[in-house]
């Protein structure tokens, strides 16, 4: 296959964004199967092959379970072993496709936005505020990371490209003041989604865990729902060190739901199902591109097949 991610359709994008986990899933399967049923062995092979392609210990598991109890008395075929693990992969994945709703009432509708620096947390603000302008809602940014100053600048360059406002305060200032100001701004002018920057300090558990606590706080006294939705941004390519993430965050930060970034080619599009099957929180949008509309919310039964290798 020969996707093309600059110009082609969103399956192309995701045909290439997954290539190279689809590539070993299926180099790590050939030669398994055979005219007889699975026996034991086999499926040890089989279980090997999936944890190999970053799928992790226990959708694995789940999978091999699974298969095991279909047999396939008259023998199995490369192909169809691999229809057989894309249904079991779709079966992890449909009950955590979820898009991101802006559905608050009175409005705005907040979404915190966490995750470690380098996730690429800033470009997936700006990418989830396109996904929102597609649907018609008033969007505003809060450059909460006020830690960095290239944080507060590259939000900046971003809600202006978007021609959406952004509330920023200096560097090194208190955050939870800007969340404030911001709250009340979007209130007062009918925005329907407030996306907050946060920082994302993680050598530093306790201090992120008081500010989020002091945001958290803040937002609750101008809107006792608010944050709506706590969103952790993963970066894909650090394979199983994403899900150490989610352990932290969940602890620190109380995550809602993830999104997925850097789907781009390389071979660690499997922590997905990983994340999945370990967490079973929210996965709300992949992304598997720089492109400011390559953030998408996913279809659980097609990213199931391109991972599996039967999406051609």
């Amino acid at each position: 296959m020969s996707p093309e991610p600059e110009n082609g359709s969103w399956s192309d994008r995701l045909l290439g964004g997954f290539r190279k986990t689809s590539e070993r899933l299926t180099e790590n399967l050939t030669g398994i199967v055979g005219k007889t049923r699975l026996d034991d062995a086999q499926l040890d092979e089989i279980e090997d092959a999936l944890i190999l392609s970053d799928l992790g210990p226990r959708a694995a598991a789940r999978i091999r379970e699974r298969l095991a109890d279909e047999r396939f008395e008259r023998g199995i075929d490369e192909t169809a072993l691999r229809e057989a693990v894309a249904e079991e992969i779709a079966a992890i994945l449909r009950p955590v496709a979820k898009p991101l709703e802006v559905t608050a009432f009175p409005r705005p509708h907040v979404v915190l936005v966490i995750g470690v620096n380098g996730s690429g947390k800033t470009t997936t603000i700006a990418k989830l505020a396109h996904l929102f302008q597609e649907q018609d809602y008033g969007v505003m940014l809060a450059a909460g990371d006020t830690f960095r100053a290239a944080a507060i600048g590259q939000l900046k360059v971003w809600a202006d490209r978007l021609g959406v406002p952004v509330v920023t305060g200096p560097e090194g200032g208190d955050p939870a003041s800007i969340v404030f100001d911001a709250v009340k701004a979007a209130t007062d002018t009918g925005i329907d989604a407030l996306i907050v920057d946060t920082a994302g300090r993680l050598h530093n558990k306790r201090e992120l865990m008081d500010e989020l606590a002091k945001v958290r706080r803040v937002l609750g006294r101008l809107n006792p729902a608010a944050p709506h939705d706590v969103v952790l941004v993963l970066d894909a390519t650090n394979g199983q060190n994403a899900l150490q993430q989610i352990e932290i965050f969940k602890e620190v930060a109380g995550v809602t739901g993830l999104i997925m970034t850097k789907l781009d080619g390389t071979a660690r599009g499997g922590v997905l199902v990983a994340a999945a099957e370990q967490y079973g929180l929210p996965i709300h949008a992949i992304g598997v591109g720089e492109k400011i509309d390559d953030l998408r919310p996913f279809d659980p039964d097609l990213v199931a097949r391109v991972i599996a290798g039967v999406f051609r």
